[in-house]
């Protein structure tokens, strides 16, 4: 008996220090969450204000709901042309950076050949060596290549920007998945492509959504390339255009927020969705 009472004494006491445990971390994640959550709902609220409210009122919601703020950035000061030119930025330099960087993976860690470590030590050498060092060549290459004031010449660079880290976490996806399922698909007659598409692709999808977070969000964020390579006004960026509603002898804090508020809503909503798609995948292979 007295066993048996010790037994479920310990058991009993290790469950309320567990629960207790799990209360503190849950209050902890809770005050993270409103310290991450309070500042962009505090930049959504000051998006409905005006300027001199934004002073005189900055924690508080609004006396006067100004709704007129996203029709005046969104047409007036042309965010709508902004919001666009980065969508496409954004999507085309994504395609080819999963596209260039998923093939250039498979062969990286499917294959065996002699020169195989160093193709992927040259990817990862593009990891160490950040591209705004060679600002200067880059700028005579784009010039001299007749594409200034073009989105072709930051798409290019953004593609230079987003393989070396997406060659890194897709090789190593890659190289776990079992050579049996190559061997297989070979006898039932599936060529490289084949193989690639219909077998690695699929099973990568895990991978493909962390490599879409980790290189979408700098490319829609990144100033310093479109503030380089583009001068019309007409091809601006979200991240140049906010700076027009910063001005010499003044800000006009309204429409900043407002901005701001219209700009973080993709990227909210891509890593929303891809978040889900990535702990989906990652349970169906755990089940696998």
């Amino acid at each position: 008996m007295t066993g048996t009472s010790f037994i479920d004494f310990r058991y009993k006491k290790d469950r309320w220090g567990r629960n207790i445990v799990l209360a503190l971390a849950h209050i902890m994640m809770a005050i993270y969450v409103v310290l991450i959550f309070y500042p962009l709902f505090n930049m959504l609220i000051s998006s409905l204000k005006s300027t001199r409210e934004i002073f005189s009122n900055p924690f508080g919601f609004p006396e006067e709901w100004l709704f007129d703020n996203y029709i005046t950035v969104w047409v007036v000061r042309g965010f709508g042309r902004y919001f666009i030119n980065s969508v496409s930025v954004t999507f085309f330099s994504m395609a080819f950076v999963l596209l260039l960087g998923s093939m250039a993976s498979y062969g990286v860690s499917r294959y065996k050949y002699k020169l195989r470590t160093w193709i992927y030590m040259l990817f990862l050498s593009g990891i160490m060596l950040p591209l705004k060092m060679a600002i200067i060549p880059l700028f005579l290459i784009i010039r001299n290549m007749g594409l200034m004031d073009n989105h072709i010449s930051i798409i290019m660079i953004f593609i230079a920007m987003g393989l070396p880290s997406t060659v890194f976490i897709l090789s190593g996806f890659m190289k776990t998945i079992p050579m049996d399922l190559e061997y297989a698909a070979r006898i039932d007659g599936c060529n490289e492509w084949g193989i690639y598409r219909r077998i690695v692709m699929p099973i990568t999808k895990s991978a493909i959504a962390l490599v879409t977070i980790y290189n979408a969000v700098p490319i829609w964020n990144d100033f310093f390339f479109p503030l380089v390579f583009i001068q019309s006004n007409r091809l601006r960026t979200l991240p140049v255009g906010l700076s027009t509603f910063i001005g010499q002898h003044g800000t006009n804090w309204s429409l900043l927020f407002t901005g701001l508020s219209i700009s973080i809503m993709p990227m909210l909503f891509l890593y929303i969705f891809m978040s889900r798609y990535f702990i989906r995948g990652m349970t169906a292979g755990a089940i696998k």
